[in-house]
């Protein structure tokens, strides 16, 4: 019985073999997702398949936080891993470290970045919406000369609204130089003053329309004055220009049918409005008739004199009115004048005025003697004010012999305020002078 291994032995071996194999340390594969699971760690579990086989797998939480796209079932990968063994299943699996959409996928993932950014800038809302023209002159069509898009186009025009104008502009509509000269025919269309754009191609794959999901294609149409329709691809496709145009269109032919009232539509509206006027005209001149009939039957209109014989006596009467009243008025108005003449009359006017002259006059005299009266009390009051201070000022005591004594600037009135040694400032009438206290006597004390 030792000579058999135990299956613990025989998968910790198979496992070293893998660990040991390089060719099983980094494997590129490509594959679809399937069985997708984000455990509660942050660990991705998820097997990997093609049309023949399945793989298990797993991408550590370290390594799943440095995804740039959020991976779910059903996408197309490319995986850089290492092959190993799950012991405690027995069962060979890939530990994930680096994982990357594939291909389209890629585009996918490019496609809902640039919409999410160019959704959050306002460029896909509906506020910016121009209206489609109900009656268009001219149409830009913006596409690939030759295809079937071109000819749907015209086709639908022309059976529709054979009126219009159509304005082709060859451009490309795929390639690495399409983007921008959609871009460039999408400003030629914009200065034609056309009334209406339409842009797109036939179907195809998201490779096949890439050109219209271009940033620089979404933006030339956001900054079009000119309504644009967008028809790009058949009714399942979609892209960002779809999102940006004032219109999507599912097809070619439906861009044209939106851009373009229909004829059969018009001729089926124009005999309805035919006919409801032939029928409006008819009532018309129906009730025109019989009103006309019951005019001609009316009494006045059988006698015409009637119309206008009372307004001519009204008109007579109000002039002979009118006439009584003005002359009533001007009576009136001459008595009242009289009367204001007799009121006031030249002569009592101007001696009045001379009146009112004297009295000024008068006034006037006995203002001037009041104030003369008062500025003479006012000049005597003055006089006999500056003399009193004229004799007790300081300057004139000190005319009559008298000096001034200051210590430390302040005025000395009485001896106790002195000491021997002070130092005093005299001031007289032609100056002052300096000296020094030797001895101070005051009327009661000898000192």
């Amino acid at each position: 019985m030792e000579k058999y291994l135990t299956v613990s032995a025989l998968t910790k071996y198979i496992k070293y073999k893998f660990d040991q194999d390089p060719h099983l340390q980094s494997v590129l594969i490509k594959g679809e997702l399937s069985n997708f699971k984000r455990h509660s760690s942050g660990h991705l579990y998820f097997a990997l398949k093609d049309e023949n086989s399945v793989i298990n797998a797993m991408m550590f939480k370290g390594a799943a936080n440095q995804l740039d796209f959020d991976p779910k079932e059903g996408d197309q990968v490319i995986i850089e891993a290492r092959v190993s063994v799950y012991e405690r299943r027995g069962s060979y699996q890939i530990y994930v470290n680096k994982m990357q959409l594939d291909g389209v996928g890629n585009l996918y993932q490019k496609f809902e970045q640039l919409k999410k950014q160019l959704t959050k800038e306002g460029y896909f809302d509906a506020a910016h919406k121009k209206p489609i023209p109900q009656y268009p002159e001219k149409i830009a069509i913006i596409t690939a000369s030759t295809g079937a898009a071109i000819r749907d186009i015209l086709n639908t025009l022309q059976s529709r609204y054979p009126l219009v104008e159509p304005v082709r502009i060859s451009t490309l509509v795929q390639g690495t130089q399409a983007a921008d000269d959609i871009v460039a025919k999408l400003k030629y269309a914009d200065s034609l003053g056309v009334d209406t754009i339409i842009v797109g191609r036939g179907g195809g794959s998201i490779e096949d329309l890439w050109s219209f999901n271009e940033e620089v294609v979404v933006k030339a149409i956001y900054d079009c004055q000119t309504p644009v329709i967008s028809a790009v691809g058949h009714e399942t496709d979609t892209t960002l220009s779809d999102y940006v145009a004032d219109v999507r269109a599912a097809t070619p032919t439906q861009a044209a049918m939106i851009a373009t009232p229909d004829q059969q539509e018009l001729y089926q509206v124009l005999n309805k409005s035919q006919n409801y006027l032939n029928r409006f005209i008819v009532q018309y001149m129906k009730h025109a008739r019989q009103s006309l009939a019951r005019f001609q039957e009316y009494y006045k209109f059988k006698q015409p004199t009637l119309l206008y014989e009372q307004h001519i006596q009204k008109r007579d009467d109000l002039d002979r009115m009118l006439h009584t009243t003005m002359e009533s008025r001007i009576q009136s108005e001459q008595q009242r004048l009289k009367f204001v003449e007799q009121r006031f009359r030249l002569r009592h006017f101007y001696e009045a005025i001379k009146r009112n002259q004297l009295t000024v006059q008068q006034s006037r005299e006995q203002l001037d003697k009041q104030l003369n009266r008062i500025l003479t009390q006012k000049k005597q009051s003055l006089i006999q004010q500056v003399a009193s201070l004229d004799n007790l000022s300081p300057t004139k005591t000190m005319l009559r012999g008298y000096s001034i004594v200051k210590k430390d600037d302040d005025v000395v009135t009485r001896s106790q305020d002195l000491t021997m040694g002070d130092y005093i400032e005299i001031t007289m009438k032609d100056g002052s002078v300096d000296a020094i206290i030797e001895k101070v006597r005051c009327n009661d004390d000898n000192r």
